[in-house]
């Protein structure tokens, strides 16, 4: 089973090129992914996107199963991260959520039970969990971003369209 978790940057994208007024069916088949417990973000998404107080921003409020507060886990990755890729994080940002996506997704790689979260139906919880991160970042050169971080995690890195078509979606 596939997991994704989600970068704020997917999130905006998804909103600009698929308005949720004109493209409903695409944001009630992202929120079924979020009820079914397979797509999932970090709590510092959430604090990025309500920098915008748009319509994304009320949408995400909405969505409580969506976001995760941090573990005890997810700190000590996150410290890691930033010691092996302290350009990570911008500074001049209030919340930046990108190393929390990747230990978030790495949380779920290497749990033994791989069950960290209570999903709504029992039959996920015994089922192999492969985490994906969904970001609309590119790797260039050697700049620290999401995909370079989460392939020397070991993670896999796609965009949301991608995620789209992983699911078998057509709109």
């Amino acid at each position: 089973m596939y997991l994704y978790v989600i970068d704020t940057s997917s999130l905006i994208h998804l909103k600009r090129i698929n308005p949720m007024d004109v493209y409903p069916s695409v944001w009630e088949r992202i929120e079924g992914l979020i009820k079914d417990g397979r797509l999932v973000s970090p709590k510092e998404v959430l604090f990025e996107i309500q920098e915008g107080d748009d319509e994304l921003s009320d949408w995400a409020k909405r969505q409580k199963l969506l976001f995760k507060d941090p573990t005890q886990r997810q700190i000590e990755i996150v410290h890691e991260i930033l010691q092996k890729f302290p350009s990570f994080i911008k500074m001049y940002r209030k919340y930046d959520a990108d190393p929390w996506i990747v230990a978030l997704a790495y949380e779920y790689a290497t749990s033994p039970q791989q069950t960290l979260f209570e999903f709504e139906y029992e039959s996920f919880e015994y089922e192999s969990i492969e985490p994906i991160v969904v970001s609309e970042e590119k790797q260039r050169g050697n700049e620290v971003k999401i995909p370079l971080v989460c392939n020397k995690y070991g993670l896999n890195h796609i965009n949301a369209i991608t995620m789209f078509r992983t699911e078998g979606w057509k709109f």
